[in-house]
């Protein structure tokens, strides 16, 4: 049986997080979201929508946001593996356009908790479906995101596990950069 563990990142706020999950003979039982839990590690969480992605190898997921009523997020790979990248964007951040990465997977459970004001995205390492928890609802007309290849912020994708071969939708190849959304909106 494995124990919540919460575990803090350099950027403020974000948090690596291994879930309850208890195993036995049929398989395992995974809680990864439990209100008291999370109070009694000084994080106030509330539950608000989940969504669900399935996604093929190299599908690159943007680095989305919500420009207005932030929406914090609990993301897991409840199947497969995927590269996760969280990207402050709060400019009176200590840690401003610093970015993170993590393999996520069904296999290692790990879980990410990322407050309002970070952009997040993933790169899609064998075929996937990936749990968000919500603390906000989406708004569509606040959705926005960077372009995941900005110069700027230099994020290192492990693009070579999935020979090079990136998926995009539209909507992410019509993103902004980094510098263009500071001039635009000042930051978040």
């Amino acid at each position: 049986m494995q124990k919540f563990e919460f575990e803090k990142t350099m950027i403020d706020g974000v948090f690596q997080i291994t879930p309850f999950c208890a195993y036995d003979v049929r398989g395992y039982l995974i809680k990864d979201y439990a209100k008291e839990v999370f109070e009694q590690h000084g994080i106030t969480y509330d539950l608000k929508e989940v969504f669900y992605t399935n996604s093929q190898k190299g599908v690159v997921r943007a680095l989305h946001f919500q420009r207005e009523y932030g929406q914090p997020k609990l993301v897991r790979c409840v199947w497969g593996r995927i590269f996760d990248v969280v990207v402050d964007l709060r400019r009176e951040s200590g840690t401003y356009r610093q970015w993170m990465g993590w393999e996520l997977s069904e296999e290692n459970k790990a879980e990410l908790l990322i407050p309002a004001g970070c952009a997040h995205g993933y790169l899609v390492l064998e075929d996937s479906v990936v749990s968000y928890k919500c603390a906000e609802k989406f708004y569509g007309e606040y959705d926005d995101g960077i372009l995941w290849n900005d110069p700027e912020l230099a994020i290192d994708w492990p693009l070579e596990r999935v020979g090079n071969k990136v998926i995009l939708a539209e909507k992410d190849r019509q993103l902004q950069t980094v510098r263009e959304f500071e001039e635009r909106y000042g930051g978040l």
